[in-house]
């Protein structure tokens, strides 16, 4: 049975597995189908968290969705969605200001085939844009019934800060909760973001548990790498000859003798480790296929010794990210030289 969790300080119970859909529709699972098949079996499962965004195939994702949740199932579930990513050409479709959050809430209410989104989520920092601005704007959108909660994504521990004193100090709704990255091969959120989300009382819905593929097994020393959709798209985080990647191999290889070890699959070990930290709300699980997903549920269910977690630590010690390209987010100050040069 699942032992549903607290999502922060909402009162709002979740499943600690949460199924993240941006594997539904052109990037992933085209068949329409067979996607409301695994959203329908993970709902049957104990699963009550579904995470999309608006950008996940350009909405297909939220239009799956909302056909999975046809017919009486939507009342049972905790929705979240995001927004920020560029949706058209125009210099507007996209980002953080209320211009965009009031057009483009819609559009995803409408292709989610709901009246309500639970939790709204910033997909991405925007530092040109105020945070009041965006606070404000759904903060209205809370005050309508159009959302529920408001959440992040891949913020910085300062954003994250930032966000509940703006909250306080102009009386907005605040932050409920962050969706960061982590898994056993990027453990950089320990540091800041997951101690600053427990004092501010936030949930935590961490995002790609499994490294992107990293923990499934497939990735071995010596053998040809696997074939990926994903690594096509982003090739530097998959390139075995870069320092961070060679890295997260040799890690992925000694974790899966620890999981055998342990007698259980690496994915288990991947996905219990993230839900076995005390700030950690719910892990995403993002399968593309349904036997995808059959090897990721369960895994709650699972408990790690202190030697397992001891062991953990000696392979990729606390806090670390073996490549900084799975940090999710990277502030212009870094990629922007002229922000950082006086007289660039």
């Amino acid at each position: 049975m699942t032992e549903y969790r607290n999502l922060g300080r909402t009162g709002v119970r979740v499943s600690p597995l949460a199924l993240g859909t941006m594997m539904f529709g052109a990037r992933g699972n085209a068949d329409h189908d067979d996607s409301v098949r695994i959203i329908h079996h993970a709902l049957d499962a104990g699963i009550n968290v579904i995470d999309t965004a608006d950008v996940y195939s350009a909405g297909e994702s939220e239009t799956i969705v909302g056909k999975a949740l046809a017919g009486g199932r939507r009342d049972n579930v905790v929705l979240a969605t995001k927004f920020h990513g560029r949706l058209g050409d125009d210099p507007n479709e996209y980002g953080n200001s209320r211009r965009w959050i009031i057009r483009e809430v819609e559009n995803s209410l409408r292709r989610l085939s709901t009246d309500w989104i639970d939790l709204y989520q910033v997909h991405r920092p925007e530092p040109d844009t105020d945070f009041d601005e965006t606070l404000g704007a759904l903060s209205d959108l809370v005050h309508q019934g159009k959302i529920r909660y408001i959440g992040t994504s891949t913020f910085e521990p300062s954003a994250i800060v930032e966000g509940q004193w703006t909250a306080e100090r102009r009386g907005r709704e605040r932050v409920v909760a962050e969706q960061p990255p982590y898994s056993l091969l990027a453990r950089g959120i320990e540091r800041e973001v997951l101690p600053v989300a427990q004092r501010y009382g936030l949930g935590v819905l961490s995002w790609s548990p499994l490294a992107g593929g990293w923990l499934t097994g497939r990735y071995r020393t010596g053998a040809e790498q696997p074939a990926s959709s994903r690594a096509e798209r982003q090739a530097a985080r998959f390139d075995i000859a870069a320092p961070g990647n060679a890295a997260k191999l040799a890690a992925a290889e000694a974790l899966a003798v620890l999981a055998e070890e342990a007698g259980i699959t690496l994915v288990q070990l991947a996905l219990a480790f993230v839900l076995e930290h005390p700030a950690v709300t719910s892990a995403i699980i993002g399968p593309r296929t349904f036997g995808q997903l059959e090897s990721q549920l369960g895994a709650d269910k699972v408990r790690l010794g202190r030697d397992v977690l001891d062991r953990i630590d000696e392979i990729v010690p606390p806090g670390v990210n073996l490549s900084a390209l799975d940090a999710g987010y990277t502030p212009a100050v870094v990629t922007d030289a002229s922000l950082r040069r006086r007289w660039a």
